[in-house]
């Protein structure tokens, strides 16, 4: 989440007067993330929205798509969180307008409400939280698999190789290393991506902060406009390289990583192909985050209330995987 688009109090006031929520109290930008403008908004609430406790809701989550969506995905992403919101999965379900509308068009930007979950993020998570993260993503996975719509994936191995052609020289900017990481890794995901294993809808991002905890609970899934049809077991690989590390991917934690990978496979167990494969889908997990980092450094503006993420950190992350990552996942011999 981010904030690249200002809007003054009168446009946030006509916006959510589209809305049956009540008048505005407050929006505050968000600055987490690198894709999109995020506000929390607050208002006097109304019987029109009602939280889980049947109580009027009175807090939501405004979203202005700016970067990296484009508009015709927007209803494969907010009949999403529908649909696993209605099928019980820890997921916000969208705010429709007035009109019944999911989506709204501030000045040619699309922008949409969804519900606020209670929850906190957290960085340092412990091995009940690991395991509970890895329960609640499987049971997303098992939930959209009657959801009928798909998206392409545009986030493949040819399109980390695309994104990495733009940066150009830039590259080396970054880290006089970074280059060579990429030309050494990038030709054996190209190559020997194992497009034969399982395929669903993914969340894709699963990082530490798009995900709400109350204690060992997961309250809310969140943020999934990079979803999409794909790889199962990839999403697995991706929270995995999210969430298995220190935040600089210099130190690896095994009993995160153990958690994790039990709490999913006590809700949905891998494939032996899966299982194999989880070696060259946590790289290639790795590298992904490398190419959209490296992008989105050269690409920021200056004055985005943003924080700028260091591609680097998942080269860290790709390398180990690399070296251990038979150890980390054994084969299904053992």
């Amino acid at each position: 989440m981010a904030v690249y688009t200002h809007l003054g109090a009168g446009d946030f006031a006509a916006l959510i007067a589209e809305y049956d929520v009540g008048e505005l109290v407050s929006a505050k930008g968000i600055a987490e993330g690198v894709s999109n403008s995020n506000w929390l908004i607050e208002t006097t609430g109304s019987a029109g929205a009602l939280d889980s406790n049947n109580k009027p809701q009175t807090r939501f989550i405004l979203t202005m798509y700016e970067r990296r969506i484009e508009l015709g995905d927007l209803p494969f992403f907010l009949a999403l969180l529908d649909h696993l919101s209605a099928a019980g999965s820890p997921v916000p379900r969208t705010i429709h307008d007035r009109s019944g509308g999911a989506s709204r068009l501030v000045d040619g930007k699309a922008v949409a409400m969804i519900e606020f979950l209670p929850g906190v993020s957290i960085d340092n998570p412990s091995e009940a939280q690991a395991n509970a993260v890895g329960r609640a993503l499987a049971g997303i996975h098992l939930a959209s698999a009657d959801f009928i719509a798909s998206r392409t994936n545009d986030l493949r191995p040819d399109d980390w190789k695309t994104l990495f052609d733009q940066c150009g020289d830039h590259l080396g900017d970054i880290d006089r290393d970074l280059p060579a990481a990429v030309d050494r890794y990038m030709p054996q995901f190209r190559a020997e991506w194992p497009e034969h294993l399982p395929r669903g809808t993914i969340h894709a991002d699963l990082f530490p902060d798009n995900v709400l905890m109350l204690g060992n609970r997961v309250s809310g899934l969140i943020d999934f406009y990079f979803a999409c049809t794909d790889i199962i077991a990839y999403d697995l690989a991706v929270t995995h390289a999210a969430w298995c590390f220190d935040k600089g991917g210099r130190v690896f934690r095994p009993e995160i990583g153990k958690a994790l990978m039990a709490g999913y496979e006590t809700v949905r167990p891998l494939s032996d192909a899966e299982r194999s494969a989880m070696p060259l889908l946590a790289q290639g997990a790795a590298m992904r985050f490398a190419a959209t980092r490296s992008f989105d450094w050269i690409n920021t503006p200056g004055d985005a209330l943003v924080e700028r993420k260091d591609p680097v950190d998942f080269i860290r992350r790709l390398e180990f995987y690399s070296q251990n990552g038979r150890s980390i996942f054994p084969s299904p011999a053992g």
